[in-house]
């Protein structure tokens, strides 16, 4: 499948494709395999100075552009995406390892979130407030300028959707920075933005050193907001360069997720719900349920039932139609999950399912499970972003919600209850952003999604993250 490698890598700025002349390079891997897919450019210091010139043009053409133009191109975008979103899930899979059957989810997604953009494009209002006859109080909405927005590389071509769709509902440009280990997917989705009509002003595509790339486009005075999706560490230090200019920011940093069950839940649906979603995308996922509390007169039947049925999912090629769970993204995954498994068995938990690397040339590691988990354990204090089950006992609901609590993250929450008093009960209580409750789907276009204290701040999705790239300006007129 390396023919869908076909089209050339390279950086979009200025409306034009540039490739490796004169640029540096980086291999691209296909995780299943080891092998390099191709060679992506990556920008100068000239090129990035280039993309921050046609922000900046490209702000001053698109806030005067009517909202009903913006939303036409959003929709057409969007057609796009789905005409070509076979070819466009198979580069995804390719490069990030899914399975075929969740890229292809992934990218109708974010053809969705464009939908839904596309009509909050036109619904930007502002207010006129009581004042005496022959005078006006104002209240405007104005876009807040160019935005720098980074993107992770485990949702390839979602990510930089859902970076660049709020942007130009609102009225931004935008220079954004997806992976540089899965870029085919995001040039592929740049595509069709271009094939709409989008003028190329209005959106740039860079990949780079990313600390290089992040200081010279933070740093500089065209920037004006800052979007971020990755590590907490890296999201810190983001903040810390777009503090110098005071920089709007909305910043979705990654979780270590809570998952509460108690005993009055249907437990082999429960189960069966679970298992699906916690080995999606081989648990490389922000709002993947991490942290199992289980009420323990359910707990042993609970930890036999998810061991079993992860035992029992096919692990291999994305590509191939048997496939359950693919590789996992990088050399650098199996490593780290294979430390985190060390360190809690080493403190005391039980082994159920998995806890070893797949033999073969890919990045694969089996579905693991593991019980008992001290809480001293490393991964119960740290986000283990892979194939990772973490199951403990408890006993009373405070006890589980003081457990949901500790950390200092609160993006996603997972609850399964037939209670309805536990039901509200939890979601006052628990301190997540996303709160799913005998559900696992936390994302929708309409819907606000974003995390609480160390998960970030600010809200994707939902007129929430059109508001995100707006000002707001009082005008007084007497």
């Amino acid at each position: 499948m390396t023919e869908l490698y076909d089209a050339p890598l390279g950086l979009y700025i200025g409306g034009e494709w540039l490739g490796p002349a004169g640029r540096e390079t980086q291999d691209v891997l296909n995780p299943a395999t080891g092998a390099v897919l191709g060679a992506l450019p990556l920008a100068t210091t000239a090129d990035l100075d280039r993309a921050l010139e046609a922000a900046e043009r490209g702000f001053q053409l698109w806030r005067k552009t009517a909202p009903q133009e913006r939303a036409k191109i959003l929709s057409r975008t969007a057609t796009l995406i789905r005409e070509r979103a076979d070819r466009i899930a198979a580069l995804a899979t390719l490069e990030q390892g899914k399975v075929l059957a969740e890229a292809r989810g992934e990218v109708m997604g974010a053809a969705a979130l464009l939908d839904f953009h596309a009509g909050e494009a036109v619904r930007i209002y502002g207010r006129v407030l009581p004042r005496p006859t022959g005078t006006r109080s104002l209240v405007l909405q104005q876009p807040v300028g160019p935005v720098a927005a980074f993107c992770a590389w485990n949702f390839p071509a979602m990510n930089p959707v859902r970076k660049i769709s709020p942007a130009l509902a609102a009225g931004c440009s935008i220079i954004i920075k997806p992976s540089e280990e899965t870029p085919a997917s995001a040039i592929a989705m740049m595509r069709c933005f271009q094939d709409a009509g989008l003028p190329g002003d209005v959106v740039q595509m860079v990949f780079g050193v990313p600390d290089t790339v992040s200081r010279h486009l933070l740093t500089s005075p065209v920037t004006r907001k800052l979007s971020f999706t990755g590590s907490v560490s890296v999201g810190k230090h983001l903040l810390r360069l777009a503090a110098d200019t005071v920089m709007r920011s909305t910043m979705e940093l990654g979780g270590h997720n809570p998952v509460l069950v108690f005993d009055d839940c249907d437990l082999e649906k429960t189960l069966d719900t679970l298992a699906t979603h916690k080995f999606r995308n081989a648990g490389q996922v922000c709002t993947s349920p991490t942290r199992f509390h289980v009420q323990e007169n359910i707990y042993e039947r609970f930890a036999k039932g998810f061991a079993e049925r992860a035992e029992k999912l096919r692990l291999g090629d994305g590509m191939a139609r048997e496939t359950q769970m693919g590789p996992l993204a990088n050399p650098r995954r199996p490593e780290a999950i294979a430390a985190f498994i060390d360190d809690a068995v080493g403190a005391g938990a039980r082994v159920l399912a998995g806890g070893a690397e797949q033999g073969g040339d890919g990045f694969f590691f089996l579905p693991t499970v593991l019980a008992d988990v001290p809480l001293e354990a490393r991964v119960m204090n740290d986000e283990p972003f892979g194939p990772l089950a973490l199951l403990r006992p408890f006993r009373t609901t405070e006890e589980a919600i003081a457990e949901a609590n500790r950390l200092p993250y609160g993006l996603g929450a997972y609850c399964f209850t037939e209670n309805g008093r536990r039901q509200n009960i939890l979601g006052d209580e628990i301190e997540s952003g996303l709160i799913a409750i005998n559900t696992v789907n936390l994302a929708w276009p309409d819907a606000p999604f974003g995390g609480l204290k160390d998960s970030g701040f600010g809200s994707e999705d939902g007129p929430e993250g059109i508001a995100a790239h707006m000002n707001i300006k009082a005008i007084h007129i007497m």
